[in-house]
């Protein structure tokens, strides 16, 4: 899978968000100051291009919807990631944010419970 440019990942972001959205609603979700309407629309010709995204046409209109799931970009944008700085090991992954000051108290037990709850949901699929 293609990765994103930051451009791409903003319309991507807008376009998950919204599910199913016309140009206009893409532009409609940008701040303001608004980049020009054919600036992305060019990025989302582009998007076609990578397959991130398809269209059905209305007319002359064409209404955008996610090719690519979210969680499944993100999925392997962090599989990336993990085997670029971490040498493929989720674990020094893992062992990165557990000694980094990143993380407070709170946001570690978020993760111990969640990691708890997937190992005792793996465990009773084992068994």
């Amino acid at each position: 899978m293609n990765e994103l440019t930051k451009a791409e990942e903003q319309v991507m972001q807008y376009v998950w968000k919204l599910n199913k959205a016309f140009l206009k609603d893409i532009v409609a979700q940008f701040p303001e100051p608004k980049p020009a309407y054919t600036t992305i629309s060019t990025v989302v010709r582009v998007l076609v291009k990578k397959k991130f995204l398809n269209f059905e046409t209305y007319g002359k209109i064409r209404q955008y919807e996610p090719a690519v799931s979210k969680e499944r970009y993100f999925s392997q944008h962090m599989k990336q990631v993990i085997g670029s700085f971490f040498n493929g090991s989720t674990s020094t992954f893992a062992s990165f944010f557990a000694e980094s000051d990143t993380l407070n108290l709170t946001e570690m037990e978020q993760m111990k419970t969640l990691l708890e709850e997937k190992i005792k949901m793996l465990k009773a699929k084992d068994e």
